[in-house]
């Protein structure tokens, strides 16, 4: 269910060194540029790719990934767009993880038993939905194991040991840490309260946890690669994007380089940290 996943982790312990787990927006600004982002995201350095699902009102999402959200849905992407552009993505890699990573209201408009099939035919192998919790497991954290798609779980700094049982029980591929409370982009964590927390959390599983929210820069990643297996940069990417488009905010040439550029500082920080 979860071997393109397993073998990037394991390519990454092989390596002794943290995981890079990338984030954009699918369709952000329109579909082509997107799709030639995503693909310039793993020769960059990314060894996972979450792919934005684009919703009118995403809860846990900043600033930046909002914009991003909002110009996509402008260029018309959708849910089956998404999943067509993964396709497209997977002629020419076959390797890369691909996660998507959204919210349950379309899916649930685009129908779960029609979703599931067609999301591991085009090519994903897991999902973060971020707004589904556990006691909703049979809606389509279930369903989705059985079509052999990872259902990967947030855990936050609100998750205390009572909770974390149950947000573990079903989690595939590997568990995400939130490193602050509030949305994404819009605070910079505590690096050594993320340690700790992540430690609370490998005692309880034998998943990977990666760790994000609140990381922009090299240094970011080296100091969350020291204590976790992975580390998530999303709204810096969104924001490097955002800055590259023109007035009417339409890409140019320099558009997949301003993203491509910062992944290879953040991948440069995260094989920085040699790890034990």
């Amino acid at each position: 269910m979860t071997a393109r996943i397993d073998a990037a982790f394991a390519r990454c312990r092989a390596e002794k060194r943290a995981a890079l787990v990338t984030y954009v927006m699918a369709g952000d600004p329109d579909p082509e540029t997107s799709l030639k982002v995503l693909e310039a995201l793993p020769r960059a350095g990314a060894d996972i790719v979450e792919f934005g699902l684009p919703f009118t009102d995403p809860m846990a999402d900043g600033p930046a990934i909002q914009a991003a959200g909002l110009r996509a849905l402008k260029a018309g992407q959708d849910l089956a767009g998404t999943l067509a552009l993964v396709r497209r993505f997977r002629e020419g890699d076959a390797d890369t993880p691909v996660v998507l990573m959204g919210y349950y209201n379309p899916i649930h408009t685009y129908g779960v038993a029609r979703f599931l099939p067609d999301a591991r035919e085009a090519g994903i192998d897991g999902l973060i939905v971020v707004d589904l919790p556990p006691e909703e497991d049979d809606e389509l954290c279930l369903p989705a194991r059985e079509h052999g798609l990872a259902f990967i779980r947030l855990a936050t700094p609100t998750t205390d040991d009572k909770r974390l049982p149950a947000v573990l029980a079903n989690t595939a591929g590997f568990v995400y840490y939130v490193s602050i409370t509030g949305v994404t982009g819009t605070a910079t964590p505590d690096f050594g309260k993320v340690a700790q927390a992540v430690s609370r959390i490998t005692a309880r599983t034998d998943l990977p946890v990666v760790v994000g929210f609140g990381v922009r820069t090299g240094a970011h990643a080296a100091a969350v690669a020291e204590g976790a297996d992975g580390v998530v940069v999303g709204s810096a990417l969104v924001d490097a994007l955002a800055r590259s488009l023109d007035a009417e905010g339409r890409a140019g040439e320099g558009t997949v380089a301003a993203v491509a550029g910062l992944v290879r500082e953040l991948a440069g920080g995260v094989r920085g940290v040699t790890k034990g």
